[in-house]
């Protein structure tokens, strides 16, 4: 009587390899794209959290912080800000999902820019690149 030893194959384990590297090759890039929409969702929301803050704090002193006092007026209270009640903002002001800090720019007393210039950090692009503003 023969007994017959219980494995798999070579042949076996190769077509297994094979069929999870194709599903890798399937499933990676969409995997990946989705992590750059999340970042993109993330600073559209911290742009919005900002321009609430920046309302509450023009609604306080009358006018939106001066570009050299920028976002730092939403935590701490800047000399010229006589009616100012708060922070507006966590003690830490967040950095975009890319690790930089937001660009704040005063227009005028009722205007501003405020803009993250997304994953490569340079002003333009499109998809993951796009610049995220308040306007």
């Amino acid at each position: 009587m023969r007994t017959r030893n219980i494995g798999f194959t070579l042949l076996e384990l190769l077509v297994v390899v094979a069929i999870i590297g194709l599903l890798a090759a399937y499933v990676g890039p969409r995997y990946f794209s989705q992590i750059g929409k999340s970042e993109q969702t993330v600073a559209r929301a911290q742009v919005e959290a900002f321009a609430k803050a920046l309302d509450a704090y023009r609604v306080d002193v009358g006018s939106y912080p001066a570009t050299e006092a920028g976002l730092a007026a939403l935590v701490t209270r800047p000399a010229d800000a006589a009616r100012w009640s708060g922070p507006y903002m966590p003690k830490v002001l967040p950095a975009d999902p890319w690790g930089r800090q937001y660009l704040y720019r005063a227009l005028s007393a009722t205007e501003y820019d405020l803009v993250s210039y997304g994953k490569d950090g340079v002003p333009g692009g499109s998809g993951d690149d796009a610049d995220i503003a308040n306007r």
